[in-house]
């Protein structure tokens, strides 16, 4: 499901609010410059789509977003459980990081934990199948796919180097929940 959860940056051993209600998450969202949306499929995907296919499906949004915002390229991401660069890759995007471009994501399916530091908050977007995810450039933030990652991402890139980070050095990535840590405490 996808949640929000809001912390003070000063104070994050306790969220501020809870967010589940789409509405609710766009609205907390678009006053600090994070676009929040949600897309619909063409047509059904299988549980493993190629290519080809999540571009049958999403082809138009792809195409109407990277004409809207300037995006030159895109691809897809595919992480599993037994990927064996899990814990590196895991490791790379843990670390609080800005870009040069914005950061575009839209989950196809699974889902994975972006942490957005603007400001005194974080904002700790669980985006799951159907979200999509735009991050200005500049925005500190981090990604947690978790330690048995299980999603399928559509990235979008106006720099045709692709994913390019500089790190902050704030360790505050590491005093607030992971991933995993905050599925389970909302897991019956």
């Amino acid at each position: 499901m996808t949640t929000l959860k809001v912390y003070d940056s000063n104070q994050p051993d306790a969220p501020l609010g809870t967010y589940t209600d789409f509405d609710a998450i766009a609205a907390l969202l678009r006053p600090v410059g994070i676009g929040f949306d949600r897309w619909d499929a063409s047509q059904p995907l299988p549980s493993a789509p190629r290519v080809e296919q999540v571009e049958a499906a999403y082809g138009h949004a792809i195409e109407r977003l990277m004409q809207t915002g300037g995006y030159r390229s895109w691809d897809l991401i595919a992480m599993q459980p037994e990927h064996p660069d899990r814990e590196a890759m895991r490791a790379k995007f843990l670390e609080e990081h800005t870009h040069s471009e914005d950061e575009v994501r839209f989950f196809v399916a699974g889902a994975g934990q972006f942490n957005l530091h603007i400001g005194e908050r974080v904002y700790s977007l669980v985006c799951t199948q159907g979200d999509l995810i735009q991050v200005p450039a500049g925005t500190r933030h981090w990604f947690d796919m978790g330690p048995a990652p299980e999603f399928i991402a559509i990235r979008l890139f106006t720099n045709p180097e692709g994913w390019v980070a500089e790190f902050t050095g704030d360790p505050l990535a590491e005093r607030l929940p992971r991933f995993v840590a905050q599925a389970q405490t909302e897991s019956p």
